[in-house]
């Protein structure tokens, strides 16, 4: 099957001056600018629903933001159904139709999208009222139909196994699992069960439940005046019944009394993720929110100038950048230092974050630190005063959070008058590098031993995508990897069918950023090969190997493969592959049982030199291969098949689902003919 895998592949595949910051003299913080924030004003509807309206008359739009204040909610067997019930609330009314929205909403050339906390709108002003009915009948309307939810469910499903092979989803699968534990509405995660539990009740009792006026705000920007917006909020939301919302509290997740070391593993690669996080209680508008933010910034909060960044990338050339974020929130937040590393000095990149992060709790800033990192953030606060959303998101978070009325007025007075000492005071209070969570994703294996000195009990601890501990292969004694050949050819027929295949000819189809892709595969035995992939009914893509030469024809032109490339085009044209692991000079380890898709599989690896270069899965029950991942000229490709149909009497997956890099690809096998007598003319160069 790795023919497939060689198509995709291969259809997968300003300039301008910079100015150089003379770092040693950056530029001292002058005293805080004067800043004219825009006005806003308020009114609230008789059922509760507060409104704030920045006019603005530079164009001739209209934006409405719906917010509303829900605590976070625990979804328990369901995880994943209250971000569905907001997207879904769009896909149709009692009303209208989900194309009728959809239409209406092209037609007025507006924006329309919604939230499981609101939705967002926007058009021109001479729309705003045909929008305003749109949005208004979603808020109080949603009809939440099955076959909506049936078709997120399988979208949802899609991108799950895509970010199983994606290194940063991992990471934030895992970190959210470790800083707040899975029974907290912070560490739930969606899974393929969790998605099977969703139903359009669950939709619908959660928006009658939370969709309440009085726990809302609408915040309305653009070419409109307070008149007009009284009239229109009235008009479209005053018919909107208030009702009880529920509130929810949580305790606090526990903290961790000394550094805890974590990975996960993500096979063939070639650089580490890393995350150095923990939770902090700092809530939006909190006193200390700006003196605490000009700390991150300091550290790493995106600045080329930033410590980590200037350490991890310009000094040790470890990385292309390495960043901080301090995290508020209403009920708790986090710290995270991140960066992406190649393997061999992920521990090294850990210890000067660790570093960085002691430094600022240990030494002053200096004066012409803090100068620059208060010119860049003066810069962006001025910068974003003139969007007007800008005023009206101030104006929201100074009724949602409760702030002074003069908060964002006084703010970069605020700025200014943060001292070292400050920092200092900040770094104490919300870094705290004796109570990580240290946590890299890579290749298990090549970065557990390097990471188990920065925990006091030497333990480091593997996890699995959802955050399960993973407890390694388990040794088998009573089998060898030879033998766990044998069973898979007995599995898929036994040697007398398989032998009895001198070819196949099979068609695929597969989708790639939304353009439907087909392919045919033609082998012949002992090793000749044709894949084609066509667009429309036309090749776009063609891959021969006649037995002894390979070529690539691509829209980039034509290529004679030779060296390694014409190598795995030869191991890929074998009709079975596992024939040429039972020869003699073949070097495969059994590594142990592994858990995969659910399943117990035997782990083999195929060696070269001593160095494994794929790594073979196969079912302990059925003896059927799961998963192939390898190692070559493309890169790490990660294959997983499925649904084995007979044919002719050997099993052939219809399925399958191949990660190569940052792309999934789900391929559809919609037919597989044996042994038509396909002519050696085919293989052709």
């Amino acid at each position: 099957m790795k023919k497939i895998i060689l198509s995709i592949l291969t259809i997968c595949f300003t300039t301008g001056l910079l100015a150089q910051l003379d770092r040693s003299t950056p530029p001292s913080a002058g005293p805080a600018p004067q800043i004219n924030i825009g006005e806003y004003k308020k009114f609230k509807l008789s059922n509760g629903l507060q409104v704030f309206v920045v006019e603005d008359n530079r164009l001739p739009f209209v934006a409405y933001s719906l917010n509303l204040e829900i605590d976070p909610i625990l979804e328990g067997e369901a995880v994943g159904y209250v971000s569905m019930a907001g997207s879904l609330m769009r896909s149709g009314t009692t009303n209208r139709t989900k194309g009728e929205i959809d239409e209406a909403i092209d037609f007025i050339g507006a924006t329309f999208n919604t939230f499981s906390d609101g939705m967002y709108a926007r058009s021109l002003k001479k729309h705003s009222e045909e929008l305003l009915e749109i949005m208004s009948d979603v808020v109080m309307n949603p009809s939440f139909q099955q076959e909506e939810l049936d078709r997120s469910i399988l979208r949802m499903r899609s991108a799950l196994q895509a970010n199983k092979s994606d290194a940063g989803s991992i990471a934030a699968n895992v970190a959210n699992v470790l800083r707040f534990g899975k029974n907290d509405p912070y560490g739930e995660l969606v899974s393929e069960e969790t998605l099977e539990n969703i139903t359009v009740d669950l939709l619908k009792d959660y928006h009658k439940t939370y969709f309440r006026p009085n726990v809302g705000y609408l915040v309305i920007v653009g070419d409109i005046s307070l008149k007009e917006a009284k009239k229109q909020a009235k008009k479209h939301f005053g018919k909107w019944k208030k009702g009880d919302v529920p509130t929810h509290q949580y305790n606090d997740p526990a903290k961790y009394e000394q550094p805890k070391v974590a990975i996960a593993n993500r096979e063939g690669a070639k650089q580490s993720t890393i995350n150095v996080t923990h939770t902090v209680n700092l809530t939006p508008g909190h006193p200390d929110a700006i003196k605490a933010s000009l700390m991150n910034q300091i550290l790493g909060g995106g600045s080329f100038n930033a410590r980590l960044f200037q350490n991890l990338r310009e000094d040790k050339a470890f990385t292309y950048g390495a960043y901080s974020r301090l995290s508020n929130d209403k009920r708790i937040g986090h710290f995270t230092a991140s960066t992406e590393v190649r393997t061999s000095v992920t521990d090294s990149a850990v210890y000067e974050i660790l570093h960085e992060m002691t430094r600022m709790r240990t030494e002053l800033v200096s004066e012409e630190e803090l100068d620059l990192m208060k010119n860049v953030l003066t810069g962006s606060f001025s910068r974003s005063l003139e969007d007007p959303q800008t005023v009206a998101r101030f104006a929201l978070n100074i009724e949602r959070y409760n702030l002074p009325a003069d908060y964002y007025r006084t703010y970069l007075e605020k700025v200014a008058a943060v001292t070292p000492q400050d920092i200092k005071a900040m770094a104490n209070k919300y870094l705290h590098p004796d109570h990580v969570i240290i946590l890299a994703v890579g290749e298990a294996d090549k970065i557990r031993e390097s990471l188990s000195k920065f925990s006091p009990t030497g333990e480091v601890v593997q996890y699995d995508f959802y955050g399960n501990v993973v407890t390694g292969p388990r040794e088998v004694t009573d089998v060898n990897a030879v033998e766990v050949i044998e069973r898979y050819l007995e599995a898929i027929g036994g040697h007398d069918a398989v032998n009895a295949v001198e070819d196949v000819k099979m068609h695929a189809s597969f989708t790639i950023q939304g353009m439907q892709l087909n392919m045919i595969t033609q082998q012949k035995a002992p090793n000749k090969l044709l894949v084609e992939t066509l667009m429309g009914g036309n090749v776009v893509t063609k891959q021969v190997f006649d037995g002894v030469n390979g070529l690539i024809v691509s829209p980039m032109g034509e290529q004679r493969l030779e060296g390694e490339m014409l190598e795995e085009m030869k191991k890929a044209s074998a009709l079975f592959a596992e024939h040429a692991l039972l020869k003699p000079d073949a070097e495969i380890e059994l590594v142990g049982v592994e858990n995969v898709e659910g399943m117990e599989a035997f782990r083999i690896n195929v060696l070269s030199n001593g160095e494994s270069t794929k790594s073979l899965y196969y079912c302990v029950e059925s003896g059927l291969k799961l998963r192939e991942v390898s190692t070559g000229m493309q890169g790490t490709v990660i294959s997983v098949f499925m649904d084995y149909k007979e044919v002719n009497g050997v099993k052939f997956p219809s399925a399958m689902r191949q990660s190569a890099g940052p792309q999934t690809f789900d391929i559809t096998i919609d037919s597989i003919e044996v042994n038509t007598g396909i002519d050696d003319e085919v293989f052709a160069l």
